[in-house]
């Protein structure tokens, strides 16, 4: 028997699906300041979901890339949010508790 494999999506609740397209290649058309904010995202965004997620934001705040890189991290902090509470106190109470 060997270790376990970790992955990058952790010991997450969302969804794991293969992708029937290269994630790299998607990555690489991504705009800069998409990719610069996926560098930074704590969760494991797809490039094809922080692309839709970018698009819908510009649209909401009228093709500002600044306040769209913040609704993009509000939606972030709600879904890190969920992660929380499903997770109980155990999580909530971080590492080290």
């Amino acid at each position: 028997m060997g270790l376990p494999v970790v992955r990058n999506s952790g010991n997450s609740a969302l969804a794991r699906r293969r992708r029937a397209r290269d994630p790299m290649a998607v990555y690489d058309r991504l705009p800069p300041e998409v990719r610069a904010w996926l560098a930074q995202a704590a969760l494991p965004w797809s490039p094809d979901s922080a692309l839709r997620c970018w698009r819908a934001a510009l649209g909401r705040t009228g093709g500002c890339p600044e306040a769209a890189l913040r609704e993009m991290d509000a939606r972030e902090a709600g879904r890190l949010a969920a992660e929380r509470k499903r997770a109980g106190p155990a999580l909530s109470a971080g590492r080290g508790s």
